[in-house]
């Protein structure tokens, strides 16, 4: 909108009197108003100009006690609430009834090491497992390296959401990773860290489909590991494939059962593993029947001159792996859905493997036929020292599919 400067003039009226005028267009319209002195003019001249300027920008002049940076922060709160449906002393009003501000503030980095050093000290208790503890912090060390230098009550839900998705993650791995979080965070909240959870806002991911079943090897597939295996070294790793493929004992090499398991645990005389609540995953004892094809192999290749873990394990069996495609735990696998398949027993599977049978029933159920078992449990060394017969060998529950008939006295 075009607007014209407003001036002030100097005239003399028809009574030979001195006059000040102020004269401009305001929005299109002529204003022109005289004034006795030259400052009533002057002041009147800045008040229509303000007024011209607020047509064109917005702009206004007012009287305010505030200062110019509390003006500033005032206009910046009115166009963040711009399109909000209340005004802003109804959010003030929520802010200073719902809001409290941490006791005291902790660095991120401070926090993550209380919270480690706390979850290091339920491990010592026998409360968290070593695989856990480690998991933990991991996750928080990428936290730290993502948020270097913040004041832990300075994380958002939005940032943490945004971290939890980080590269194309998984749903299962989101929630994973937020539960992580939320313990962590919890922690904090106890310690007045933080005046409220930011996880608590994070969405949890439903996960629709189940779990499918456990990826095993075949029979012929285990048979040629095992003979592979002998071959290496004089057979210096067949104990440690051996109690993993044929007695199911948890095969990793950074906080395995196998690691903890000690050669007077197994006891040949006797036909059973035992495995003690400090060995177990599951922090509970349990038995595992050693069969004629483990007291074999264990016979052939004796625990007294070959070691459960021998020297730079983790590298040869890398090497094992790669040739016969062994992931994680398909030895463990192959074990229990063999047990599955020979003895019918879901129940007796679960003793044996430390699982519960609602794990064995959705992972292992029907993987094997009872001929493949057979060919499984008939597995025996090629090579190493003779097998003596005599080994005793302790026989687990079978469940015979149809009854037997009673005999009946005469």
């Amino acid at each position: 909108m075009s607007q014209s400067a407003f001036i002030v003039t100097k005239f003399t009226n028809r009574n030979g009197v001195t006059s000040w005028r102020v004269d401009g267009r305001l929005n299109g319209l002529r204003i022109r108003k005289n004034f006795k002195s030259r400052e009533e003019a002057g002041a009147e001249k800045a008040a229509l100009d303000a007024k011209a300027a607020q047509t064109e920008t917005g702009v206004r002049t007012t009287l305010t006690r505030l200062t110019e940076e509390q003006l500033h922060e005032a206009e910046a709160a009115f166009r963040r609430l711009a399109a909000s449906p209340k005004s802003l002393s109804f959010y003030l009003d929520f802010a200073l009834a719902n809001y409290r501000a941490p006791d005291r503030e902790q660095t991120l980095a401070d926090a993550v090491t209380a919270y480690v050093s706390f979850k290091t000290r339920e491990h010592e208790q026998n409360l968290l497992s070593i695989s856990q503890h480690d998991h933990i912090r991991r996750h928080l060390d990428v936290l730290m390296e993502k948020f270097p230098a913040v004041l832990v009550s300075q994380l958002t839900t939005q940032q943490l959401t945004e971290h939890c998705q980080r590269e194309n993650a998984r749903p299962k791995t989101i929630n994973n990773r937020r539960g992580i979080l939320h313990t962590f965070f919890k922690f904090a909240f106890q310690k007045d860290w933080v005046a409220a959870n930011p996880v608590d806002k994070m969405p949890h991911h439903r996960i629709a489909h189940r779990r499918g079943s456990a990826k095993t090897l075949s029979a012929e597939q285990a048979e040629k590991l095992m003979h592979h295996v002998e071959k290496i070294n004089g057979g210096e790793m067949v104990p440690y494939f051996a109690l993993a493929l044929f007695a199911g004992i948890r095969p990793c090499l950074r906080h395995g059962e196998i690691l903890k398991l000690k050669p007077e645990h197994v006891r040949l005389d006797t036909g059973v593993i035992l495995i003690e609540p400090e060995v177990s995953k599951v922090r509970m004892k349990r038995n595992v029947t050693i069969h004629p094809n483990l007291a074999a192999w264990l016979t052939a290749y004796p625990l007294e001159k070959f070691p459960i873990i021998p020297t730079n394990l983790q590298h040869k069996r890398a090497a094992v792996a790669k040739d016969f495609d062994l992931s994680h735990d398909i030895m463990r696998h192959t074990f229990i859905s063999m047990h599955v398949a020979k003895f019918r027993s879901m129940g007796e599977a679960a003793l044996q493997a430390g699982n519960s049978e609602s794990i064995i029933r959705k992972h292992y159920l029907d993987l094997k036929t009872s001929a493949e078992a057979e060919k499984f449990y008939g597995i025996m060394p090629a090579l190493g020292a003779p097998v003596a017969k005599t080994t005793a060998v302790a026989k687990p529950l079978a469940f015979p599919t149809q009854a037997e008939p009673l005999a009946v006295a005469s």
